[in-house]
């Protein structure tokens, strides 16, 4: 813990900042509190924050994102520093979520890349899978792999599930590599055949072209040590796609942060855990999801306070009720699209099924939904004259219409802002104020070209067709597979979540809706309580029978391991959890167990059983099949000792607002920071903070937890 400007050295003053497609949000921290002015008391370092709980002080701001994102980033955490009247110099952890590695993937802008494969595999990302993702569009187009043909090569080598049955020719990849030097290419991806085996081959390859090339090189053994070809190819080029990409913004990153005094960033990989900046350049695609790994980390933090029952004063009003659902869905909606997940058992649902842009990550990552549906999506009408919201983004420049800068087409904002859930008063961000004739003008044309009865007819139709999309991803999430909505609470947050959570629940038969105190910002909020995590995985086929080989198993967990520890931090502080993925013989399919150590074959075939049947909804007789061995560290973070406190009066006035198909009604309007732990408001109501706006409709309840979290349930409300 550093010395800060004010010369206060039982201060922390942790930084969280995200890169979304519109704004870039920032939280910070500060654990010196105000806990010694509130109890009279010395406030407690982030250390000793059981003996003094609640102790910090929170800080939030939001700034437009850049072209280059680390300006951006600079620009909030000096804001958020204004704000907190402390000194960027005097910040002790900086953490970050980037749309850098997805932005690259999803707008082709990876580095020139070559793949080096075995002889005979040259198109195996051409090939994919024979499933077609949209079974009966005859015309559906792949996109196009990553590395194009001109740039994918053969060596000649062979590697079988049991062993090398012909060395690489270190002659052959030396002249290769002198080819790949006089084409330019900016990266290089090795994937041979079975390497994840037997890696010897790929190892040495990969070791000349280090040698001979000044460029990156991504080996599959390193990146996705698992069969399936394909999927290892995949994820192997995409990663060095984007190698160069992201070290080059990390290093402007670092660069930038130092010369404010800012240390350098940990960053959020997509499987929920923190790494540092070094790490996470040798494996950039570990960070395709940053942002959306973030939020979900955050509000796994609030869900897990409210589903035990709350936290602090003021929880006994409806927070206990909580504790009987199975868990928390997460909805995110931000400027650009909405993201669904959900967090049970106490952690986020991950998934090594992921995929971008149409193309595999086989990478754990936290298990998010997207639909193309955010604040900033556009509307417009189709070619049968129905309403239409996304997935085209106004993006931040010139952004919604009610920006004031220069954007003329409708979005979900403009619609809000006609609706009466953003005041033409409000201040987004506490910066960016509202044009409300623009957003009425904008929403009026879509009204004229979907034959509407005026802006207030088109902005009801637009809202419900954004909540139409969303809802049906979440039922995606969780219908789909097998959940029922009902038997979990929702959280909502990012710009736009909290406006629509609460008719997004009355659609799926949700009673209760956790909002954030930080709703705008959860995902930078979720940086600050993020885990450091490490994965690794090999591919280990073998029948989970009695008399299954327990010592090859443990040699490979040993490994495992070994390597998960060699990236932690703080290896004495980390504590490793061991995961198999398993099926039935003859499946396609695996699922992932937790496995005891040391390895016991019987309990880990019946907790495949019931793993199956919950999510199968049956159990077979077949022999078990293990198939992947997985290993984790975790160094746990800090707490985060944020203390709540009203500072603003409650009340701010009345305006008309319109709710569902009924015409507008006068409605209490609150300002978040003056709502007291243990308030209850009654709907309809709106609730603004900067960085978003709650929307409580009639017959729902808004009331505030003990740690600023509102909780809204269903119940007959006073207009």
């Amino acid at each position: 813990m550093r010395e800060n400007a004010d010369g206060n050295a039982d201060r922390e003053l942790r930084v969280g900042v995200d890169v979304g497609g519109t704004f870039t949000d920032v939280v910070l921290v500060d654990a010196a509190a105000e806990a010694a002015s509130e109890s009279g008391s010395r406030a407690a370092s982030s250390d000793d924050a059981d003996a003094a709980p609640n102790s910090g002080r929170l800080v939030t701001a939001k700034v437009p994102t850049t072209a280059d994102q680390s300006e951006g980033v600079l620009a909030g955490i000096k804001k958020a520093c204004r704000a907190a009247g402390v000194e960027p110099d005097g910040i002790d952890r900086f953490r970050h979520a980037t749309t850098v590695t997805v932005n690259a993937l999803l707008e082709g802008r990876g580095a020139k890349t070559a793949l080096v494969t075995t002889e005979g595999f040259r198109d195996v990302l051409e090939i994919r899978r024979q499933d077609r993702p949209a079974l009966y569009d005859f015309d559906a187009t792949p996109p196009d792999p990553v590395v194009p043909r001109r740039r994918r090569f053969e060596v000649d080598e062979r590697a079988t599930p049991e062993g090398i049955e012909q060395s690489v020719d270190e002659g052959e990849v030396r002249d290769l590599a002198a080819d790949l030097r006089e084409r330019a290419v900016e990266s290089v991806a090795v994937a041979f055949l079975h390497a994840y085996a037997h890696p010897e081959n790929e190892r040495r390859a990969a070791a000349v072209l280090r040698e001979e090339l000044d460029v990156p090189v991504s080996a599959s053994h390193e990146v996705l040590a698992e069969f399936r070809e394909y999927e290892r190819t995949a994820t192997t080029a995409l990663d060095a796609a984007v190698r160069p990409v992201v070290d080059e913004y990390l290093e402007r990153l670092v660069e930038r942060a130092a010369d404010a005094g800012v240390p350098a960033p940990r960053v959020m990989q997509s499987n929920g855990g923190i790494a540092d900046a070094e790490t996470v350049r040798e494996r950039a695609i570990t960070t395709a999801l940053s942002g959306p790994a973030a939020g979900v980390v955050g509000a796994g933090e609030i869900a897990e306070g409210a589903l035990d029952g709350g936290r602090g004063e003021g929880d006994s009003n409806g927070a206990a009720a909580l504790a009987e659902y199975d868990g928390v869905v997460t909805v995110d909606m931000g400027g650009t699209s909405t993201d669904v997940s959900l967090v049970r058992d106490g952690g986020a649902e991950r998934t090594t099924d992921a995929e971008i842009g149409g193309r595999p990550i086989g990478l754990p990552v936290v298990d998010v939904t997207t639909v193309g549906a955010g604040g900033g999506s556009l509307a417009g009408v189709d070619a049968g004259g129905a309403l239409t919201v996304g997935p085209e983004s106004a993006g931040a420049e010139p952004g919604p219409a009610c920006y004031g800068r220069g954007g003329t087409e409708p979005t979900v904002t403009d619609a809000a802002v006609v609706l009466g859930y953003v005041g033409a008063d409000a201040e987004l961000g506490g910066e960016l104020s509202i044009d409300a004739d623009a957003a009425r003008s904008a929403l009026a044309d879509l009204a004229d070209a979907a034959d509407l009865d005026g802006a207030l007819a088109a902005a009801r139709g637009v809202h419900e067709v954004a909540l139409a999309r969303t809802t049906r991803a979440i039922r995606s999430a969780t219908v789909e597979r097998g959940l029922d909505p009902r038997e979990f609470a929702l959280a909502a947050f990012g710009g736009a979540g909290p406006m629509h959570a609460a008719a997004l629940a009355d659609r799926l038969g949700i009673d209760a809706v956790l909002v954030p105190r930080a709703c705008g910002v959860l995902s930078a909020y979720g940086l600050l309580a993020a885990d450091e995590a490490h994965d690794a995985a090999r591919t280990h086929r073998t029948q989970l029978s009695a008399d299954a080989d327990r010592a090859a198993i443990e040699e490979r967990y040993e490994g495992l391991r070994e390597e998960v520890l060699a990236s932690a931090s703080d290896p004495a502080a980390a504590r490793v959890e061991r995961s198999a993925d398993l099926r039935y013989a003859g499946q396609s399919f695996e699922l992932e167990v937790e496995a005891d150590e040391p390895v016991d074959p019987a309990a880990l075939a019946e907790r495949f059983h019931e793993a199956h049947e919950r999510t199968r909804g049956y159990r077979m007789d077949e022999a078990v099949e293990l198939v992947t061995l997985r290993a984790r560290a975790v160094v746990p973070g800090r707490e985060l000792p944020i203390g709540y406190q009203s500072s603003a009066d409650a009340r701010r006035g009345e305006r008309e607002v319109t709710f569902g198909a009924d015409g507008p009604v006068s409605t209490p309007i609150y300002d978040r920071a003056g709502l007291d732990a243990g308030r209850e408001i009654d709907g309809p109501a709106v609730v603004e903070q900067a960085e978003s706006t709650t929307v409580v409709p009639p017959d729902w309840r808004a009331a505030v937890q003990g740690d600023g979290t509102l909780l809204l349930t269903r119940g007959e409300g006073d207009a």
